[in-house]
């Protein structure tokens, strides 16, 4: 079912529990308008607010680019760097998201689409994606979490070779480095990433959710406190109906109903 066919070049289509949200600007590279990030905004709103959308998987329409980023074209609308520092971010409005997210790299995912990429939980590649920094060619940084990110995922040294080149880095460098977790072949990327958030989307919704902001919050803490952090929500998980339901159907060897209870 496709919820918004056109509006601001994002597109969201639901697949059962699982939210397929497309950049579709192919023509343009799926280079990101400060339109498109409002409606990105609007569409996260509503997956966060679905109770029955349970995973999603992000990707770019056409087979050349995930995301090019930010649409520089746009860049100099602003009136002053203050304006810019204060605009709502594509980047930003995906951080919002609570449900698991899985990224489908179908190509290039260079500035703004390698951040992108990064803020997804998951990221799945075409073989012949390729990923860049390219930002301090023109002058300037990634601005929505790339170093923080990039760091965490190839590790300071790579994410510096990244950072202060520009270059781009090829699929197989990509999963080398641990920037992605699988390749697959073109043709099947979308149909396996969705495979891969239908199974996500099978387990408990309150425990995927939390899996998710406890490894979030395992980055920004220091281990101790992630360890206590981590055992507090787990307690909270315990308690829920749906933990209650697991131990019924583990103990009577049948497969589980979860309801976010």
């Amino acid at each position: 079912m496709t919820e918004n066919p056109s509006a601001g070049d994002i597109r969201l289509e639901l697949r059962g529990p699982v939210a397929l949200v497309t950049i579709d600007r192919p023509a343009k590279l799926n280079a990101v308008t400060q339109e498109m990030s409002d409606e990105l905004v609007r569409v996260i709103h509503r997956v966060n607010d679905d109770d029955a959308v349970r995973a999603v998987v992000l990707t770019g329409a056409g087979q050349r680019a995930f995301s090019a980023g930010s649409d520089i074209r746009t860049l100099d609308k602003y009136a002053t760097p203050w304006e810019f520092r204060n605009r709502i971010d594509y980047c930003d409005a995906l951080r919002e998201c609570r449900k698991p997210v899985i990224a489908a790299v179908n190509g290039y995912a260079f500035g703004g689409g390698l951040e992108t990429a990064l803020i997804c939980d998951i990221r799945l590649a075409s073989t012949s994606a390729s990923f860049a920094a390219p930002e301090i060619k023109l002058g300037w940084i990634g601005g929505g979490g790339m170093s923080a990110f990039l760091a965490a995922s190839v590790g300071p040294s790579n994410a510096a070779v990244m950072l202060m080149t520009g270059d781009p880095i090829d699929a197989e460098t990509a999963l080398r480095w641990g920037l992605v977790s699988e390749l697959v072949a073109p043709e099947r990327l979308v149909e396996r990433a969705v495979e891969l958030a239908a199974t996500i989307a099978e387990r408990p919704p309150i425990a995927a959710e939390t899996a998710k902001a406890n490894l979030r919050a395992a980055y920004n803490m220091p281990q101790d406190a992630a360890i206590r952090y981590e055992r507090d929500l787990q307690t909270i998980t315990f308690a829920t109906a749906d933990a209650d339901e697991g131990r019924a159907a583990f103990a009577e060897k049948r497969r589980g109903e979860f309801h976010r209870r």
